[in-house]
């Protein structure tokens, strides 16, 4: 796990022991933790998500199909382009403000923090506004967390990067494979809806009990703090 850069000991600043642990299940909309959920596309954000997509086609309007740039010193693309880059970073101040917040919240309130491999879940995009964007407040989320959690004297655990934490039933442990799967359509074998999780483990005290797909995705994160083991063995 890289760290961004290295405290000396002599700065920590330990906090006081929760004794309680969190997963955090990330998501394109919201991220998942014990005591809630945090919305990290606020109205805000999405508004300058719009302008953003409605800058960057102007801009795109200017180029030949070579990819040259016709007017590019031009007063209107220059202005277009000018409008284009403050709204990037609106949006980048809106995310690190909600970064900062809540990392701080969760070092607050936990004393183990069990993420996802974010390189993984930032490949799994697609067809969103602002990908680019929403992967770099993905990037930013797990930098800060990092080094408030060495900072704080806090335990950050990453999941292996093959850690079933969506297929896996969070109460029995069965995993989901082949056409059992949830996708980010749902599961076609048994109709259910892609926030739906079902497990059809008849031992399974949730068996045959739609639960939420990201909670039940946090709770086996959460249990990486408990089952090491569950990280190591794959």
């Amino acid at each position: 796990m890289a760290i961004p850069y290295k405290i000396p000991k002599d700065r920590f600043e330990v906090k006081k022991k929760t004794g309680k642990a969190t997963g955090v299940d990330i998501n394109v909309g919201h991220f998942n933790y014990e005591d809630g959920q945090l919305l990290i596309i606020p109205k805000s954000l999405t508004k300058i998500y719009s302008k953003i997509k409605h800058y960057q086609k102007q801009l795109a309007k200017k180029r030949t199909v070579n990819g040259r740039i016709k007017g590019a010193q031009s007063k209107k693309y220059l202005k277009t382009r000018i409008k284009l880059q403050e709204s990037y970073q609106r949006a980048q101040n809106i995310q690190t403000d909600l970064m900062h917040k809540f990392t701080t919240e969760l070092v607050n309130n936990y004393d183990q923090i069990a993420i996802e491999d974010l390189e993984v879940k930032g490949m799994l995009m697609s067809h969103v506004a602002s990908k680019g964007m929403h992967r770099s407040m993905f990037g930013l989320f797990r930098k800060l967390l990092t080094y408030k959690c060495e900072w704080y004297g806090k335990e950050l655990i990453i999941a292996n990067k093959l850690y079933p934490s969506t297929q896996r039933c969070a109460a029995c442990g069965l995993v989901k494979k082949g056409d059992e799967k949830i996708t980010l359509q749902g599961n076609k074998k048994h109709g259910t809806k892609h926030n739906e999780f079902v497990c059809y483990n008849p031992s399974c005290p949730n068996y045959n009990k739609k639960v939420d797909r990201d909670e039940n995705a946090m709770a086996n994160l959460t249990l990486l703090v408990k089952h090491p083991e569950l990280n190591r063995a794959l």
